[in-house]
This record gives structure tokens, C-alpha cells and sequence, in this order.
């Protein structure tokens, strides 16, 4: 069935004003974006914008949707692959290496920065955030665990606290130095590496169940501390 002309077009005009959007928020912050300069930046009149989106907090809200969401899908995917996993070792270092390379993107990084900084007065967008992102991907996690525990892979009680102990031993350092610091450069590929793969060590030294072996429990590299 193909799709009426207008409603293409008002699709197009939708997705380039979130475009636009995100690119003025992102350069501007928040408290500096106007509508004008959004409506400039998409190509499209004032009154066009308003039509699609009812005002500045429902377009800022719609761009951390979409971006979280971008940036969390395929990362649900690979979570949800790990109940069948035959080799949970690689299969966490993987997750945790594309996990930790996402988030370290410098658009995602700054959008956190953003929404975190308008957390006082639009706390609903720090939940939204967090709900579409971290959030759901612990949960999806702490399903995971459940799974394989059940397999005998792992050996967890607590699998929401399991999760919150794979997130940040994974993320912790390069996303707390990069928030703090306003440094966006994504971390080479080998610093990358070296969080992903030292925490996915240190998790299963304290949650590998017995259908894993202890080859991965070897000594810790150091790991610098937060700035």
C-alpha cells in the first residue's frame, strides 16, 4: 500500500526538524535554543514547527527519546542473544566492548551532559533518559543472568544488582572522566578493550557459574581512577 504524498512530506518535515533540533541543542544547550533558529536550521517556518511538536520541552524531549533509543536498540538485541549463548565469556566481552562504544559516542555524551544539566527544572527527561536507556538495558541484563543462571553459566542471587555490577564495572571510569572533564573523543579502540574486557573479568570472577571455567580469573591489569 504506498503511502499518501502528504504524509510523506510531513515525515520528512518531522524527521528534519528533530534533526535540526538536536543539532542546536547539542551546539546551544538548552536555555540558548530558540525555535527561530531550529525553524532555520530545518528550513521550515515557525508555525510549521509548532504543528508537529507543541513547544521547546516536547522537542527536547523527542530528541532524547530518539537518541537514546537509536543508541540502545541494537545493544537490547545483542542482551537478549545472551540467554543462548555457548560461550559467555566472549559473548560478555563482546556486549560489553559495543556497549561501552555507544555510549562513549561524543553526541550521546553530550546530550547526557544536557539532559543532566536541565535535570532541576525538567526532571522528566532525566527519568525518560534513564528509563529508555540505562534502565532498560539492566533490566534486559538482569533477565539475561536469570537465564543463564538457570543454565548453570552463572551463579547469581541478585540479578538487578548483577546487572548494576556489569554496567559500571564496564562503563564506569571512561564515561565518569568524560562527563567530568567535557571530553568527547571517543577512547581508542584498545582503551575500549582494556574497560570492556576487565570488567566482564572481575564480573565473572564473582558470578561465573560452574559451567565456566576459571581461565578468565587472572591477575588484574591496574586501571587508572576517575579524574
Amino acid at each position: 500500500m504506498s503511502v499518501p504524498q502528504d504524509e510523506t512530506r510531513s515525515a520528512r518535515k518531522h524527521r528534519a526538524i528533530l534533526d535540526a533540533a538536536t543539532e542546536v541543542f547539542l551546539a546551544d544547550g538548552y536555555a540558548g535554543t530558540t525555535i527561530d533558529r531550529i525553524a532555520a536550521t530545518a528550513a521550515v517556518s515557525k508555525p510549521t514547527v509548532y504543528k508537529h511538536f507543541a513547544d521547546k520541552p516536547a522537542l527536547f524531549a523527542a530528541i532524547v527519546a530518539r537518541t537514546v533509543d537509536e543508541a540502545a536498540e541494537p545493544v537490547h538485541a545483542e542482551v537478549a542473544a545472551l540467554r543462548d549463548t555457548g560461550d559467555v565469556a566472549a559473548d560478555l566481552r563482546d556486549l560489553a566492548r559495543r556497549q561501552l562504544s555507544m555510549v562513549m559516542r561524543p553526541r550521546l555524551l553530550r546530550l547526557r551532559r544536557l539532559v543532566i544539566g536541565e535535570a532541576g527544572r525538567f526532571p522528566e527527561l532525566g527519568r525518560l533518559f534513564a528509563e529508555r536507556g540505562p534502565a532498560r538495558t539492566m533490566a534486559d541484563l538482569a533477565a539475561a543472568f536469570r537465564g543463564l543462571t538457570e543454565r548453570g553459566l552463572l551463579a547469581v542471587d541478585d540479578a538487578d544488582l548483577a546487572a548494576a555490577h556489569f554496567n559500571w564495572l564496564v562503563m564506569s571510569v571512561p564515561l565518569n572522566h568524560a562527563m567530568l572533564t567535557g571530553d568527547d573523543a571517543p577512547p581508542p579502540a584498545a582503551e575500549i578493550e582494556r574497560y570492556a574486557d576487565e570488567g566482564v573479568r572481575v564480573f565473572l570472577a564473582a558470578y561465573a557459574g560452574n559451567g565456566i571455567g576459571r581461565a578468565t580469573r587472572r591477575r588484574p591489569g591496574r586501571v587508572s581512577p576517575d579524574p
